[in-house]
């Protein structure tokens, strides 16, 4: 009885009780038929997803490991039911759902318990999203029968769409349709509406109504394509519900074009051609004002610099414009490449996400000491480069450029602009291509002010004569980079505690001595430098383990506001009353800005608790999925993001990226007309 206990365990999470049940009714035994389940119960209003599920979602997915001689199947899917979200419509399940599991028992498995181990992930939502995990242990006694958990899987069993071996069916593709005929369907439900669900993802437009009739006994559909159609097979499994029936068919499909020609069509609708036009003009105006963001200014002081240096030869700053221009620009698509197809593989994640990675801020940390010491003249690059390669950076100011323009977008993703959030938003709902556009724009709009600087002769003429102030400017420079290392020592110090910052300090001391003597003449060179490097070395093994994330920081939050968790949110909104939620991160420092001039404001504190608003803080310093889903929800793919949402039914206000007191003020005053009634 002890090992037959074992067959079944749980997880609960806040809004599902997942268990994995096992089903042996002729005994746990090679060639007998053997199941594993994992059951899932919602909370009230909750769901998850089937294996297509709709216009987004996820579906559940399973990681088995198991002992030689058992093999799992796929899940048995039951049919799930339509869930519309306003413009959507999803498929999944609410209430409680069992996903059986088919296993194969070889003779390699005879006579010995088995232990079997699962990692299941699964994405629940209501209003919003939360990413879900469970890890799952059960053993199967040899030989033993499990039929405690009968009913269970005898329901999903029944659940599952009905396989008629006298069905027949076919597809065709027919311009922005797909015709399907089904011959032999039950007599029963000859002239019934039915719905199809095809189990290809990005195949149909599912919000559509689908045009079907009834002709000698076959049911004909004409169904709507998605206009970005990601998939063309040739076969085709499907699911049609009728009521409480459902069946699962398989047709062929002809006539497919090719599926880049489906999925962008040759005639773009009008709207959708604005929206994405709409979306290139912001994007280019964010980039021009991204300029003016506080994470900027130390590239900008570079570039002032670079500037005064080459104000004399023209050809070199053009030159050291366009390259600046194409390493801005290549970022940006690098970048935007890697978040999408980081986030194709499941990852959600969105603009800045880097920086919640506590080892790519001590690294920037690291890269802006270097910068700034030498600024401050104690070391120069082509003193620690081969004599090869100091000599052709000298005859190619270029390169400079070109990597400044990479440090730029490197050192502006922490800050978010006016009109950036709606554009990446959008950009993110668009095929790859446009994605790539849109990024690009952003590039052009942060590159564009230094291009048309380096283009024009008369803002060179408006700088003073070379001279010794060139020599007192890069030493005043260095300040703005060692300004930029003590905001990214407090990042860390948010994302890993103080153990990490003084880690790290360690490590920028050791690095700053080490350049220092590597900088020295003659054999002071080799006698301190070498030492020196072996210190820093040392420091960074000793510092590693301590900039590791701190998952069990708890968020820190001022007096007023509370931590945001979706479920607090829930509560809140399902009372009635108003919410008001910061999405904001350490790193960010657009939210930083606005926290000190806007949010700490007491008046304006004041206003939010004369309004009944309740105050709640979204941290995004270190990944977080629940948030990230709650910005896709909003349209949002990076932060600061400040949401207004007044109770009731009324839709959330989404305020400017750049805060006032003002625009509060007037965002509160219905709510506070309310409370004066």
């Amino acid at each position: 009885m002890a090992a037959a206990a074992q067959a079944a365990s749980t997880v609960e999470t806040p809004n599902v009780r997942a268990t994995l049940l096992a089903y042996a009714p002729e005994g746990v035994a090679a060639g007998q038929p053997v199941w594993l389940g994992l059951q899932l119960r919602h909370r009230p209003h909750w769901h998850t997803y089937w294996k297509n599920p709709g216009d987004s979602g996820l579906p559940t997915t399973f990681e088995w490991t198991l002992p030689d001689g058992v093999t799992a199947g796929g899940i048995e899917w039951p049919a799930p039911r339509p869930l519309p979200f306003g413009p959507l419509v999803n498929y999944g399940y609410e209430g409680t759902v069992l996903l059986p599991v088919p296993l194969d028992l070889s003779d390699a498995a005879r006579g010995r318990d088995l232990r079997v181990r699962l990692r299941a992930d699964w994405l629940v939502c209501r209003e919003t999203c939360i990413p879900e995990s469970g890890d799952f242990e059960i053993v199967l006694p040899a030989g033993r029968v499990l039929a405690a958990n009968r009913a269970a899987f005898e329901t999903a069993r029944a659940a599952r769409p009905a396989v008629l071996s006298d069905v027949r069916a076919a597809a065709q593709v027919r311009g922005d349709t797909l015709e399907v005929e089904v011959a032999g369907l039950p007599v029963r439900l000859h002239g019934a509406t039915l719905r199809l669900l095809p189990e290809t993802e990005g195949l149909i437009d599912h919000a559509r109504p689908v045009p079907q009739s009834w002709q000698a006994g076959r049911w004909q559909g004409r169904v709507p394509l998605s206009s970005q159609r990601s998939a063309s097979p040739e076969r085709l499994a499907m699911v049609l519900l009728a009521g409480a029936d459902s069946f699962r068919v398989d047709a062929p499909v002809a006539g497919w074009r090719a599926a880049m020609d489906a999925a962008v069509p040759a005639e773009p609708a009008p709207a959708a051609l604005a929206g994405f036009a709409a979306a290139l003009a912001l994007a280019l105006a964010g980039g021009v004002l991204l300029n003016l963001m506080p994470c900027v200014f130390p590239i900008l002081s570079l570039k002032v610099l670079d500037f005064a240096r080459h104000a004399d030869a023209r050809r070199t700053r053009v030159l050291g414009g366009l390259a600046y221009t194409v390493g801005v620009l290549l970022s940006f698509l690098a970048l935007a490449g890697a978040l999408i197809a980081l986030r194709a593989g499941g990852e959600q994640l969105g603009w800045g996400f880097q920086l919640q990675e506590p080892a790519f801020v001590a690294a920037l940390a690291l890269l802006f000491t270097l910068i700034g010491l030498n600024l401050a003249g104690v070391f120069e690059v082509r003193g620690l480069l081969p004599g090869s390669v100091a000599g052709w950076r000298l005859h190619h100011p270029a390169a400079d450029a070109f990597l400044t323009g990479v440090l730029a977008v490197v050192v502006a993703s922490p800050c978010t602009a006016p009109f950036m959030g709606a554009a990446l938003g959008f950009a993110f709902t668009l095929p790859a291509a446009q994605t790539l556009l849109i990024f690009a724009a952003l590039g052009l709009g942060l590159a564009l002010p230094y291009l048309l600087a380096s283009l024009v002769p008369a803002v060179a003429r408006l700088l003073p004569k070379p001279g010794p102030w060139m020599a007192r400017l890069r030493t005043l420079l260095a300040f703005p980079m060692f300004a930029t290392v003590v905001w990214l020592l407090w990042v860390l110090g948010v994302q890993v505690g103080v153990a990490g910052v003084v880690g790290l300090l360690g490590v920028l001391l050791a690095v700053a001595f080490a350049v220092w003597a590597w900088a020295l003449p003659g054999r002071s060179r080799i006698g301190l430098g070498v030492p020196a490097l072996a210190l820093a070395a040392a420091a960074g093994v000793w510092a590693a383990p301590a900039l590791r994330p701190a998952g069990d920081v708890p968020p820190v939050v001022e007096a007023g506001w509370m931590p945001w968790t979706p479920e607090r949110e829930a509560s809140l909104r399902a009372s009635g009353q108003p919410v008001f939620v910061d999405f904001t991160a350490a790193w960010c420092i657009t939210c930083q800005v606005n926290k000190r001039t806007t949010l700490t404001d007491p008046a304006v504190l004041a206003d939010f608790k004369r309004a009944g608003v309740a105050l709640l803080r979204a941290d995004w310093t270190a990944r977080d999925p629940a948030i990230t889903a709650a910005l896709a929800q909003l349209g949002r793919s990076g932060v600061p993001v400040y949401v207004l949402y007044p109770g009731g039914a009324r839709a959330p206000l989404v305020l400017n990226e750049l805060l006032s007191p003002g625009e509060i003020r007037t965002a509160l005053d219905p709510l506070k007309r309310k409370e004066t009634l």
